[in-house]
C-alpha cells in the first residue's frame, strides 16, 4: 500500500474531500518519512511539527464545513530563502543564523491563507548560490536516489524532500535553473513560470531581475495546481505581473496534437553525457508520437549566457548583500570599530561562494568597468531575448535537457567554480528572457540516476508548457522511485 506522504497532491486533495484521509494523517504520515530518512538525506534546517499538526487539525475541519480550497490540509516544505513569519530563515548562511523574520512571503502566506500546511524549511546553498547544495553553510544536502551523489541546487533540499516523500510538494527559487536543476537530478517535476508571474514579495533576494519562485511536485497535475494558488499580481511586489489568478489545470489534458515543437541544436554537443542525450530525444519522439509537429530550432546567443549571467547575478548580488553588515539583524563579530565590525562579521558569516560572487559583482560594477561588463551582459541578454522571439515565431515550445549530466558526486566539483557553473548551461537562458521553463523526468540513466526533459514556452503560456508537459509525462509514465522509499515499503 502507497503510503500518504508518496501519494500525489491531485490524489490526495481528492481523498481529503471524499473523507478517505485527513490532513492529520497526511502529515503525520510525512513526519514519519522525516524521521525515516532525515538523517541520511539532511533536506530541512528548521522543522515544525507540532505548529504542522496544529495547523492540519484546522484545516480539517475547514474541509469538513465544505467550500475549503484544494491546497487545504496538503502539507508542504519551504525553501529557507522565503520569509517566513516566526520561523527561523537563514538562507543557508551563518551571517542569518538565528534570524527570524517578521512576516510571511506572499506565496506562503496565499496558501497559509488557503489552509495549507507548512513542514518546515529546507536546506540550500547560501543564499541561493550553487548548484550542487555543498554551499550551505549547514552541511550538503544528499540524494535521495544515490546518497553519495548531490541533489542539485540551490533548492536541493526542497527537490530532495519531495523526492523522498518528506514533503507532498514544496517551493523553491530559480535564479539560473535552482528548481529545474536540482528536480531533474532528484527525479521530480520542477516549474520556473514567468518573471513576475509569483510574486517575490518576502523573498530573500539573490539576483533580484532573475529570481523567479517555483515549485516542485510529483507531478504535472500538481505544479499546475499549485502554481493556480500562488501566482497572480501582488501590490507588495512592483514587479510582480498584472495578471488575474486562474486556473492553471484547466485544458491540461487537451493533448498536444499539431503543437509545434522546436528541439533546440545548441542543446546537444560537448558535455552532454550520452545517456542524457538519448532519454530526451526519445522523450522528443514521443511528442511527435502524440502528434505533435517537431523541428530543430537555434537559440545562437545562448553560448553566451552562462558568461553573461554570471557578470549580472553577481552584480546585482553584490548590491543586495550589502544590507549584512552585523548592525540591523543577524551575526555580528565585534570589531574596535564599525568598520572593523562589519569586516569581520562578512568575513565569518559568508561562505567562500557567496565572497567571491560578492567581488565579482563588486569589480563588474566599479568605474571604469562598469560598461565593458554589466553594461555589456545586459546587451548579450536583449540578445538572448530576441533568439526566443525568433524561435517562437516558428514553434510553440522548445525542448532540450535540463542539465547536461545526472546527478555527480558530493565533492566531484566542489573546488572547480567553472565546472559547477556549467550545470546551468541549459537552464539560464530562460531566466535571462524571464520565459517559463520546467523540467520534467524523461527516465533513468545506466548508473539508474533520473533525467530531466527542459520544455521552454513563451511569455505567460503556462497553459501551453503544463499542457505539453502534461502530455509527455502520461506518455512517459515513468514510475520509479528512489531506492531509499522503495526500500522502506518492501
Amino acid at each position: 500500500m502507497t503510503a500518504l506522504c508518496d501519494r500525489s497532491a491531485t490524489e490526495l486533495s481528492a481523498m481529503l474531500r471524499g473523507g478517505e484521509t485527513s490532513s492529520v494523517e497526511i502529515t503525520a504520515s510525512c513526519f514519519q518519512r522525516i524521521e525515516a530518512v532525515e538523517d541520511r538525506v539532511r533536506a530541512f534546517l528548521a522543522r515544525r511539527e507540532d505548529a504542522a499538526q496544529e495547523q492540519a487539525t484546522a484545516a480539517d475541519s475547514r474541509i469538513a464545513s465544505g467550500g475549503a480550497p484544494a491546497v487545504a490540509g496538503i502539507p508542504l516544505a519551504l525553501k529557507d530563502v522565503l520569509s517566513t513569519r516566526g520561523v527561523e530563515t537563514t538562507c543557508g548562511s551563518k551571517i542569518l543564523d538565528g534570524y527570524v523574520p517578521p512576516y510571511d512571503c506572499t506565496p506562503w502566506k496565499r496558501l497559509k491563507d488557503d489552509g495549507s500546511v507548512l513542514l518546515g524549511k529546507t536546506n540550500c546553498d547560501e543564499f541561493a548560490m550553487g548548484s550542487s547544495n555543498e554551499n550551505s553553510a549547514f552541511g550538503p544536502v544528499h540524494n535521495p536516489w544515490d546518497l553519495t551523489m548531490v541533489p542539485g541546487g540551490s533548492s536541493g533540499g526542497s527537490a530532495a524532500a519531495v523526492a523522498a516523500g518528506e514533503a507532498i510538494w514544496a517551493l523553491g527559487t530559480d535564479t539560473g535553473g535552482s528548481v529545474r536543476q536540482p528536480a531533474s537530478l532528484c527525479g521530480v517535476v520542477g516549474l520556473k513560470p514567468t518573471y513576475g508571474l509569483i510574486s517575490r514579495y518576502g523573498l530573500i533576494a539573490f539576483a533580484s531581475s532573475l529570481d523567479t519562485i517555483g515549485t516542485f511536485t510529483r507531478g504535472v497535475r500538481d505544479a499546475a495546481m499549485l502554481l493556480s494558488f500562488i501566482a497572480g499580481k501582488d501590490l507588495l511586489d512592483a514587479t510582480s505581473l498584472d495578471t488575474p489568478r486562474r486556473d492553471y489545470t484547466e485544458g491540461i489534458d487537451g493533448g498536444i496534437d499539431g503543437l509545434r515543437v522546436g528541439v533546440v541544436r545548441e542543446a546537444f554537443g560537448e558535455g552532454v553525457e550520452a545517456g542524457v542525450e538519448s532519454s530526451v530525444r526519445d522523450a522528443v519522439d514521443r511528442l511527435a508520437g502524440l502528434g505533435a509537429t517537431v523541428g530543430e530550432t537555434s537559440l545562437p546567443h545562448t553560448d553566451y549566457a552562462l558568461s553573461a549571467y554570471y557578470l549580472i547575478a553577481p552584480s546585482e548580488a553584490s548590491s543586495n548583500l550589502a544590507r549584512y553588515d552585523g548592525v540591523r539583524y543577524g551575526l555580528r563579530v565585534d570589531g574596535a570599530d564599525s568598520i572593523e565590525m562589519m569586516t569581520r562579521t562578512r568575513g565569518a558569516g559568508f561562505g567562500a561562494e557567496v565572497k567571491r560572487r560578492i567581488m565579482l559583482g563588486t569589480y563588474a560594477l566599479s568605474a571604469g568597468y562598469y560598461e565593458a561588463y554589466y553594461g555589456q551582459a545586459q546587451k548579450v541578454r536583449t540578445l538572448i531575448i530576441r533568439d526566443y522571439e525568433a524561435a517562437f515565431s516558428d514553434f510553440d515550445v522548445l525542448v532540450s535537457p535540463t542539465s547536461p549530466t545526472t546527478a555527480f558526486p558530493i565533492g566531484a566539483k566542489v573546488d572547480d567554480p567553472l565546472a559547477m557553473y556549467l550545470n546551468d548551461v541549459f537552464t539560464i537562458p530562460a531566466n535571462l528572457s524571464g520565459m517559463p521553463a520546467i523540467s520534467i523526468p524523461s527516465g533513468l540513466d545506466e548508473k539508474g540516476l533520473p533525467v530531466g526533459v527542459q520544455i521552454t514556452a513563451p511569455v505567460l503560456r503556462e497553459d501551453v508548457l503544463l499542457r505539453a508537459a502534461f502530455a509527455l509525462e502520461q506518455a512517459i509514465a515513468l514510475e520509479g522511485r528512489p531506492r531509499l522509499v522503495t526500500d522502506l515499503a518492501a
